[in-house]
């Protein structure tokens, strides 16, 4: 992920400055006559890959949406198991929370994209030559767009990636704009149903910010660094205006099941039709289906009584 935002006109520029193989960040070059790479700035350094990878390995569901939205999805031969969309992707066994450097090898990369250096995965596949880009979890929209970029830069389709990242701003900016009841309404966004939830501080409490909405969950985070665990009177006491369920899958979540709990058929957002079921991949994920998580939280806030 770029340490200097790259947006607009400035990612035109990179565009044509690999087309032409000229100087600066993401040229192209060869040193030795033979194949030429480009250098990304990602979370792990300066990384010189391949210009047009053939054989990408993904350990990222995130990741792997990109690749297939920017056009880079024939160039993708394995992703790892939780990978499910789009469903076209080579799902296979490789794990992403306990990556084996031996099981990707096997898949011959010739780049490896990642969101978590878990168990030393980069320096174990750069041990045997493997370019590896490891493009950390978004903090803020601009990582967002700016590891899209990023991708499309590695993958040799840097413009697809512009059009991508254009298209997610323009929708969000269209879903924000008409979602005018937000501000000062607050809300509550379920993990899971032991209460574990977000803050404003992180990815997903950014988002919901854009909306004007206040997080319950603020005060109650003392150490937790953005994701504390609510207790149920801590809830029932905040009374929150809207309540999204981001374990509809994981845990079998719903309007319903939360009614059932003790105190919480009481809670506004129970009783005036606040509970809004998301799905738990858009919720969690900062790639291209981005606005459609937007949407659903402008959907609900513009339906608040």
């Amino acid at each position: 992920m770029r340490p200097v935002r790259v947006l607009g006109a400035a990612i035109v520029t990179a565009a044509v400055t690999l087309a032409a193989g000229c100087g600066g960040d993401g040229e192209t070059k060869s040193s030795d006559g033979g194949a030429q790479t480009v250098t990304v700035q990602a979370g792990n350094g300066a990384v010189a890959v391949p210009a047009h990878p053939k054989r990408i390995v993904s350990l990222s569901p995130t990741h792997t949406e990109t690749l297939f939205a920017i056009g880079a999805g024939s160039q993708v031969v394995a992703v790892d198991s939780l990978s499910d969309y789009p469903a076209g992707a080579p799902r296979t066994q490789l794990s992403a929370f306990k990556p084996n450097a031996e099981a990707v090898v096997k898949y011959r990369p010739d780049l490896v994209v990642l969101s978590n250096d878990m168990d030393g995965i980069v320096k174990a596949l750069e041990k045997v030559k493997v370019p590896v880009l490891l493009e950390p979890a978004a903090a803020k929209l601009d990582d967002a767009y700016d590891e899209i970029t990023d991708l499309g830069l590695a993958t040799g389709h840097a413009a697809e990636a512009e059009k991508v990242t254009d298209g997610m701003r323009a929708d969000i900016q269209k879903t924000v704009a008409a979602s005018t009841k937000g501000k000062g309404l607050t809300y509550y966004h379920e993990l899971d149903n032991q209460l574990h939830t977000v803050t404003s501080q992180t990815f997903a409490g950014q988002v919901y910010g854009l909306f004007g909405l206040r997080n319950v969950a603020d005060a109650a985070d003392k150490a937790s660094g953005g994701y504390p665990q609510l207790s149920r009177e801590y809830l029932v006491k905040k009374d929150p205006d809207l309540i999204f369920l981001a374990d509809t899958k994981c845990c079998g979540q719903n309007a319903a099941a939360l009614a059932k709990r003790p105190g919480f058929n009481d809670l506004k957002a129970v009783k005036d039709g606040g509970v809004v079921p998301l799905d738990d991949d858009l919720a969690s994920r900062w790639g291209p289906r981005l606005p459609q998580f937007v949407k659903a939280i402008g959907d609900a806030v513009q339906k608040t009584r």
